[in-house]
């Protein structure tokens, strides 16, 4: 008995992201739903991104597809971009577990110096049916302090 309030008590917290800004059932005949979260860049204050993947509310792992959409959504300077990790592997900006089997969704930034371009990547840790899934996301620096201050540099 105590496992079972164990489980009901994890998806009542698992419901408690305060990240997730939409949740769209998939009908009446299944526990999946589609789960919209908003993730903010960290140190590119000026950048959401908007991620969208599957909860199978009572399986003990997800389904491994996602999608992300990343727009500037305030002021992106040349300071921030300073800040970030520059290397081809970027850094993981957001992890979130999709199984109790070690299978996590991860959104990485990249930067593209030579594009002026910040790239995002969401990707599952798991193999599922012979592919890692993943969505890429790009937010170009054109019009923005910081792309001004690069493009001045390199001048």
């Amino acid at each position: 008995m105590r496992a079972v309030y164990g489980l009901l008590l994890l998806l009542m917290l698992s419901a408690c992201d305060k990240n997730e800004v939409g949740d769209v059932s998939l009908g009446v005949f299944t526990t999946k739903d589609i789960k919209l979260d908003a993730i903010n860049d960290p140190v590119v204050t000026g950048v959401t991104c908007h991620v969208s993947s599957i909860e199978a509310n009572l399986d003990l792992s997800d389904p491994s597809d996602s999608s992300i959409a990343c727009r500037q959504t305030g002021p992106i300077t040349a300071a921030m971009i300073a800040q970030i990790d520059k290397s081809k592997n970027g850094e993981v900006l957001f992890s979130k577990s999709k199984s109790i089997f070690f299978k996590s969704m991860k959104i990485r930034r990249i930067f593209d110096a030579e594009n002026q371009t910040l790239m995002y990547l969401s990707y599952a840790t798991k193999e599922t049916s012979g592919s890692f899934k993943h969505s890429l996301s790009t937010v170009p620096l054109w019009g923005t302090k910081a792309y001004s201050a690069a493009n001045s540099q390199q001048n």
